[in-house]
C-alpha cells in the first residue's frame, strides 16, 4: 500500500462535508423551483410544503456535520489533535535515542566497576605500603608517604562513563615533622585559583632546614615556597624504586608498570594476567601526590603550562576538594528522589561532548574539551541542582532536566562566568559543612582563562549539539569512534547458572 499524506487525510472529511452540503442546497433549490412551477392548486401547495419539511432535517444534519468538522480542526490546531501527538512522538524519539546512548555506550556495569575498583585498591595499597617501608628512614629533612591513599574522580562518584579503565588516586605526602604548609592565593602568578605554598618552621628556620629547602623549595617573590615540580619528580622516582617489590608480589595476578610524562603525575598500568579480575581490562591509575592541609583538603601540582601555553612557575599548586564533592553528592542522593536522574544527565552530557568533539577540527577541538571539562560540567550540575526542587529531578523528567542543564551552561558561557562551587561559596546547605579555608578563599571564575569569542563559539556548538543529539549519536556511534564494550563477566555468568530454576 502506498503511504498516505497526513495532510490529505485530515483535509478529506471537511471537503466531503462541504461537497455534500453544496449538493443538498442544489437539490433543495431545484426541487423548490420545480414545485413553484407546477403549483396549480391547493393540493400542489400542500405537496410543496411537505417536500420542504422533509428536506429540512437533512439540511440541519449537514450543517451540524460541517460544524463538527470545523470544531475538530480547531481542536487539533490548539494542540489536542494530531499536532500534539506528533510533538509527543518527537519527544519520545529523542528520549529513546538518549536512553539507548546511555545504556549501550555510557553506562558502566556496576559489577565490572566494583571488581575493577577492588583490584585497583589492592594493587595501589601494595605499592603505597612498599613506598612507605622504603621511606621509613629518610632522615628528618625529607618527604615521605603518609601510608594511605584517597579515591577520587568519577569512578568513585557513580558517574563514570564507557569503561572502568581509568582511575584517579590521591597519595598524601608527609612533610618533615617541624614544618607546616602555609598556602595562599597566587595572585597574578598563575591561572585563577592557583595557590603557592609557603613553609613555616615551628622553631624558626635553622641550619637543619636548609637541606630540605634546597631539595624541595624555589624562590618566588623573594620568599621560599614548596615547589610542585620538585615534589612531583621526587614522587615519581620514589615510586619507580619501589615498583620492583610490588611487581614481584603481584606477578601471579597481574603485570604492573609505571610511566610518567614531564610535569604530569605518574600513571600505574595494571594488566590482569589471570581470572582474578573479570573482563581482563587493562587499567590505568593516575597517582597524584598531595600535600595535606587538614579538613580533607589537599594541594596537588598544577600542569607546567598555563592556560594560554605560557610556562607556569613550578611553585604553583591547585586546591583539591574531592572529599567535599563526594560529601555533597552523598547529601544530594539522600535528598533527591530514589530514581533521580542528575548523575545520568551528567553522564549523557559528557558523552555528547565527546561525540561532538569527533566532528571538530583543531585548534577548536582542544578548546572545546578544555572549556567543557568534566569539572566544569559537574560544577554546573551542582549549581543547577540547588536552584530548584530536587523532586523535579525524577527519572521521568530526564529530557527536561538535561535541557535545563544545557541552557544553564549556555547562559554561563555567554556571560563568561561560572564560579567554582566550593571556593568562596558561603551559600551551601548547612548539611554540607565546608572547612573555613574554603569559605574564606577568594571566589574563582572557572571560565576566566578563555576569551569571549571562544566561549561564544562553544555556546553555539553546545546548543547545536543538543538540538541535533539523535543525529550526532547515530553519526558517531560506530566502532570506529568507540572502544568495544567489555565482554560479559565470567563470574556473573557462572552465578546465574548456579541459581535455582525458579529465581
Amino acid at each position: 500500500a502506498l503511504p498516505v499524506s497526513p495532510l490529505r487525510v485530515r483535509g478529506f472529511w471537511p471537503l466531503l462535508t462541504a461537497l455534500c452540503t453544496a449538493l443538498l442546497f442544489l437539490y433543495q433549490a431545484l426541487r423548490g423551483s420545480a414545485a413553484g412551477e407546477g403549483a396549480g392548486g391547493p393540493e400542489d401547495a400542500e405537496a410543496a410544503a411537505e417536500a420542504a419539511e422533509s428536506g429540512l432535517p437533512l439540511l440541519k444534519g449537514s450543517a451540524l456535520l460541517l460544524l463538527g468538522c470545523l470544531l475538530a480542526r480547531c481542536y487539533g490546531a490548539a494542540g489536542g489533535g494530531p499536532g500534539r501527538e506528533g510533538a509527543r512522538g518527537a519527544a519520545g524519539a529523542r528520549r529513546g535515542a538518549l536512553e539507548r546512548f546511555h545504556a549501550r555506550q555510557l553506562r558502566v556495569s556496576p559489577h565490572v566497576l566494583g571488581h575493577s575498583k577492588a583490584h585497583v585498591g589492592r594493587v595501589v595499597a601494595e605499592l603505597v605500603r612498599a613506598a612507605k617501608a622504603q621511606g621509613l628512614q629518610p632522615g628528618p629533612l625529607a618527604l615521605s608517604l603518609r601510608g594511605d591513599f584517597v579515591r577520587i574522580g568519577s569512578a568513585y562518584e557513580q558517574h563514570k562513563v564507557r569503561s572502568p579503565d581509568c582511575f584517579d588516586i590521591l597519595v598524601p605526602l608527609r612533610l618533615p615533622p617541624h614544618l607546616e604548609p602555609q598556602p595562599r592565593c597566587a595572585d597574578g602568578l598563575g591561572p585563577c585559583g592557583a595557590f603557592v605554598c609557603g613553609l613555616r618552621a615551628r622553631d624558626g628556620w635553622t641550619r637543619r632546614c636548609r637541606p630540605f629547602a634546597e631539595g624541595f623549595c624555589v624562590e618566588l617573590q623573594g620568599r621560599s615556597h614548596l615547589s610542585s615540580g620538585l615534589v612531583l619528580r621526587w614522587f615519581q622516582g620514589h615510586l619507580q624504586r619501589c615498583l620492583g617489590a610490588v611487581r614481584y608480589r603481584l606477578q601471579e595476578r597481574c603485570r604492573v608498570s609505571l610511566s610518567a610524562c614531564p610535569g604530569q603525575p605518574p600513571t600505574l598500568h595494571i594488566l590482569p594476567c589471570s581470572d582474578y579480575v573479570c573482563c581482563h581490562i587493562s587499567m590505568a591509575v593516575r597517582l597524584i601526590p598531595a600535600i595535606p592541609l587538614g579538613d580533607a583538603l589537599y594541594l596537588t601540582a598544577l600542569p607546567p603550562e598555563g592556560p594560554h601555553g605560557s610556562p607556569a612557575p613550578e611553585a604553583l599548586w591547585g586546591l583539591n576538594a574531592s572529599r567535599q564533592e563526594q560529601r555533597l553528592l552523598g547529601w544530594l542522593k539522600e535528598q533527591a528522589p530514589a530514581a533521580s536522574c542528575h548523575l545520568k544527565c551528567l553522564q549523557i552530557l559528557k558523552g555528547l561532548r565527546d561525540l561532538r568533539g569527533h566532528g571538530l577540527e583543531e585548534p577548536f577541538c582542544s578548546q572545546w574539551g578544555r572549556v567543557l571539562s568534566s569539572y566544569v560540567l559537574k560544577t554546573a550540575l551542582f549549581s543547577l541542582l540547588l536552584q530548584g526542587p530536587l523532586e523535579a529531578w525524577d527519572e521521568q523528567f530526564l529530557v527536561e532536566r538535561l535541557e535545563d542543564l544545557v541552557l544553564y551552561l549556555r547562559d554561563c558561557l555567554r556571560k563568561q562566568v561560572l564560579m567554582d562551587f566550593f571556593l568562596g561559596n558561603t551559600s551551601l546547605p548547612e548539611a554540607v559543612a565546608l572547612p573555613r579555608f574554603l569559605k574564606e578563599a577568594a571566589p574563582v571564575n572557572l571560565l576566566s582563562a578563555f576569551d569571549g569569542p571562544t566561549l561564544d563559539l562553544v555556546a553555539f556548538q553546545l546548543i547545536s549539539t543538543w538540538v541535533q543529539a539523535p543525529h550526532i549519536i547515530r553519526m558517531y556511534s560506530s566502532p570506529r569512534y568507540w572502544r568495544p564494550v567489555p565482554a560479559p563477566c565470567r563470574h556473573s555468568a557462572e552465578a546465574k547458572r548456579e541459581l535455582p530454576a525458579g529465581e
